[in-house]
């Protein structure tokens, strides 16, 4: 069944073409087309386009579809095109005319619009719990290790002091700004495109407004063309702030696979979370971070697809909008699991002493030997050529490690600070 059918046959190879893979995808949103049927129903009987009765009988029977969805039961068959059609065609077949009367002042269009920023809303609250407990095991990982140094690293060169603490939190505040990100695209997909139909609206008197606080969007898409053009740049706005959350793991797994090897050595992991090779017995690799970050890479190349797909249409449906939604889906069902995994990658990480005093970390205190200069009264210029001189005909000593007190440094990390502005973001 195809809800644009007429009775004139479609050639079989052009239809398994322009139907693609839609079945399986559309599973994903078919609670939330349920759920736009029921109050697009409701909303059709309030303003006389349905009886009371016919709009309790279409409620009754997309319940029991909801039911099935919920236990796993709900299929889309080979002869439905995608999950309009089904949910449709059961209707009609369990109601006769009845059924055929839902897609009343509504077009498949508005349809896929309506379910898909359902889908995203939901989607994205999930995403952000995920983003939640990382950030808490990362802060929770830099309390515990706030005391321990670590080098740190310009142009992969050992630059200046750093700590465990310092890593773990910044990389816990990385995940605000792509928090900030994130309810941005969820207020983006929060508007009601239902009503919009094709594009250019009904001549029937639908009551759009009804409909937006049942299915409690926040606001109404007002203008339909609108509503239309909305279509592709939700996912784009999706699918970019997913990206953004890929990027900063992606970062920070490919810390960890540094830090994790013989020549840092800085951290490792239980053997559980390694794989080894098939000739080298004493390999323990981190494959699950260099897969995290290999599928945050993935991910982060979704949003410049949908540019490129939708760069330059014009106003209007097309149905090349039909090839977002599988990688739009994708993008956050995948980030999903990443942030699962990682979490509970990161929680079991060791942290290992390291020996400064190694001649390899000689010069890490440089920097810290010219501010006692510059305490002392030297200009800071003069400072740094003494230092650079001792540094290169081989007389540099290390003195103490120095406190670095300023908040955002070693020995004062801020992650007070960093909590409370993480709780003003999710809120």
């Amino acid at each position: 069944m195809k809800l644009w059918e007429k009775g004139i046959p479609t050639d079989q190879k052009i239809e398994a073409f322009t139907v693609g893979n839609d079945r399986e995808i559309d599973i994903h949103i078919a609670k939330y087309d349920l759920l736009a049927s029921k109050a697009h129903a409701a909303m059709l009987a309030s303003v006389g386009l349905l009886t009371k009765e016919e709009s309790e009988q279409l409620n009754k029977q997309l319940d029991l579809m909801l039911k099935q969805e919920q236990e796993g039961t709900f299929v889309i068959e080979a002869d439905f095109e995608d999950v309009h059609s089904k949910i449709e065609s059961d209707l009609v077949k369990a109601l006769g005319d009845t059924g055929k009367k839902i897609h009343t002042a509504r077009s498949r269009n508005d349809q896929v619009l309506v379910a898909l920023n359902l889908y995203f809303k939901a989607e994205l609250s999930q995403i952000t719990e995920g983003v939640e407990k990382l950030f808490d095991t990362l802060l929770k990982l830099a309390e515990t290790h706030k005391n321990t140094l670590l080098p740190g690293y310009t142009h992969l060169q050992v630059a200046m002091p750093s700590s465990f603490g310092l890593w773990f939190s910044a990389y816990a505040e990385l995940l605000i700004d792509d928090l900030y990100l994130l309810k941005a695209a969820q207020k983006v997909v929060d508007q009601n495109p239902l009503g919009s139909a094709a594009g250019y609206g009904s001549s029937f008197t639908i009551d759009r407004e009804m409909t937006t606080k049942q299915l409690q969007f926040a606001d109404l898409k007002y203008n339909v063309i609108a509503a239309q053009l909305s279509r592709g740049k939700s996912e784009r706005t999706v699918t970019q702030a997913v990206a953004n959350i890929a990027n900063t793991l992606s970062r920070f797994a490919m810390d960890i696979c540094l830090y994790c090897s013989q020549n840092f050595g800085f951290i490792k992991f239980p053997d559980a979370l390694t794989t080894g090779s098939s000739i080298m017995p004493h390999k323990k690799n981190p494959d699950v971070f260099e897969l995290l970050r290999g599928k945050c890479n993935q991910l982060q190349a979704i949003p410049q697809e949908m540019i490129m797909i939708t760069n330059n249409l014009p106003s209007g449906y097309h149905r090349d909008y039909q090839l977002l939604k599988e990688n739009a889906i994708k993008s956050v069902e995948d980030l999903k699991v990443v942030l699962d995994i990682f979490e509970f990658s990161i929680a079991q990480v060791k942290v290992k002493d390291v020996n400064l005093d190694d001649e390899k970390y000689q010069y890490l205190f440089t920097v810290d030997a010219i501010n006692d200069l510059v305490t002392a009264g030297i200009p800071f210029r003069e400072a740094y050529k003494q230092i650079g001189e001792q540094v290169e005909n081989g007389s540099f000593k290390a003195g103490n490690t120095k406190e670095h007190s300023h908040l955002g440094s070693i020995h004062n990390l801020g992650l007070d600070k960093i909590q409370a502005k993480f709780d003003k973001a999710v809120s």
